[in-house]
């Protein structure tokens, strides 16, 4: 078994509450950090089962109850109670207000989805949408350049 194993029923062990089992034996033999671990653990334990709880002030039952009564006694600020739900009741308005504010500015400013977004020339997307708005321009193109060849044939016989 490994060392977490072995180190988890330690403290049954340690405590009294139950014996080591075979394996757990079997391991201590072998390993020198958990032998010390255990023996530590009921160092531990003795520590603990000779430690006495400090005894209260005779008066302390006493004094308690009279502190509870006075503190019962004590008028409450009533006015806290009917200003709490109106104050609650102001501020969710206010945030619920802000809220539809950046909601409907940030809707104006915004692009519609079903807009056409130019891309700025010079980049290949710009240069495709520049293309695919120009495609009668350009195809025209061919025909100039097939002209200019049929000119330069006819000057030079």
């Amino acid at each position: 078994m490994k060392c977490e194993e072995i180190r988890e029923m330690m403290l049954d062990v340690a405590a009294g509450v139950g014996e080591a089992s075979p394996v757990m034996t079997e391991h201590m033999r072998s390993c020198p950090a958990c032998v010390s671990k255990l023996e530590d653990m009921r160092k531990t334990m003795a520590l603990l089962d000779e430690w006495q709880a400090p005894e209260p002030s005779p008066y302390f039952e006493t004094r308690l109850q009279a502190r509870l009564r006075e503190e019962a006694a004590q008028p409450r600020a009533a006015w806290l109670h009917w200003l709490r739900a109106p104050v609650l009741a102001i501020s969710f308005a206010l945030m619920m207000v802000v809220a539809g504010g950046i909601t409907f500015f940030s809707s104006k400013s915004s692009t519609p989805p079903n807009a056409i977004v130019t891309a700025p020339p010079g980049t290949a997307v710009g240069d495709l949408q520049q293309l695919d708005k120009n495609h009668d321009v350009y195809a025209d193109f061919d025909v100039l350049d097939d002209l200019q060849v049929q000119q330069n044939v006819e000057a030079n016989p």
